[in-house]
């Protein structure tokens, strides 16, 4: 008896420790990136990047801003978000109350499953031979589709998760009295699971505006903010990638600048999920 006991103190021990390293590569890697990001973006961030479009030269260290991707992105980003909610809430609300854990059920979520591993890089390479097929140029609008194929998943799983863990007790109740499935569905099941649907909207935003294989072909780049939904339209991640390509120390700083604007933005993005969720949760049921 006491050589069982010290083995599970000896198996606890170990298994604290293995948790405490994890933490600690994980907290030192996020810190090691950002240390990195903000060090040698900080210097090079000023208000004429944020708020001017590149001029000429800017990619050869001369005058001009990013503010062409930092519009773009939150085009692409939102865009995609917001296709992809009017499909997502839909399917995950049909999963939940009218699947439910039979097989169909199953093999949908093993699907979304499947398409949330798949490169971001495959959903560009399925865009552009759509759009050759239908003779569309890399504009704004293809790059919100495949932002939406991208995020749909994404969201719908987080979604589907959310709504499962709603108590029984409480679509039963609704059922009771008279309500149909349609009813619970729209009038209960959203309003109860409404600041975990808020978070499976931002986490998908997020993905979205960090990505750059899929629009790398299909938004395709340009130095202009995009006035319709059918001009070229810049990114983020691609104008930190383009940066970063150029010989000129200079303009590599600005690529550095540009990750820090992408990575506040995506910390805002947390930070204001966090921040509505707790505000909504005050009107959920426990």
């Amino acid at each position: 008896m006491r050589k069982r006991w010290q083995r599970r103190h000896i198996v606890e021990g170990i298994m604290k420790g293995l948790m405490l390293a994890s933490f600690a590569v994980v907290a030192g890697s996020l810190g090691l990136i950002l240390w990195i990001v903000v060090s040698r973006g900080l210097p090079a961030l000023t208000w004429d990047m944020v708020s001017q479009t590149p001029k000429g030269g800017f990619y050869l260290g001369k005058e001009g801003g990013i503010l062409n991707a930092i519009i773009g992105s939150l085009y692409l980003a939102g865009g995609g978000t917001l296709l992809a909610l009017v499909f997502s809430l839909p399917i995950a609300l049909y999963l939940e109350t009218y699947l439910g854990d039979w097989r169909w059920g199953q093999y949908v979520r093993l699907a979304l499953d499947v398409l949330w591993g798949i490169p971001s890089i495959v959903y560009g390479a399925f865009g552009f031979t759509l759009m050759l097929a239908v003779g569309m140029r890399a504009s704004l609008l293809g790059g919100i589709f495949v932002l939406t194929l991208l995020e749909l998943p994404i969201m719908t799983r987080a979604m589907d998760e959310v709504i499962r863990r709603m108590p029984a007790e409480l679509e039963q109740a609704a059922l009771a009295l008279g309500s149909n499935r349609l009813e619970v569905a729209t009038r209960v099941v959203t309003r109860q699971m409404l600041p975990g649907i808020v978070t499976a909207i931002l986490l998908a935003f997020g993905r979205g505006i960090g990505d750059a294989a899929s629009v790398l072909f299909t938004a395709g780049f340009t130095d202009r903010i995009p006035k319709s939904l059918l001009d070229p339209a810049a990114s983020l991640p691609l104008a930190v990638f383009f940066q970063l390509g150029m010989p000129y120390p200079e303009v590599q700083q600005r690529a550095y600048a540009s990750a820090l604007v992408l990575t506040i933005i995506v910390l805002a993005i947390s930070l204001g999920s966090r921040w509505i969720s707790g505000r909504l949760s005050k009107y959920v049921l426990k």
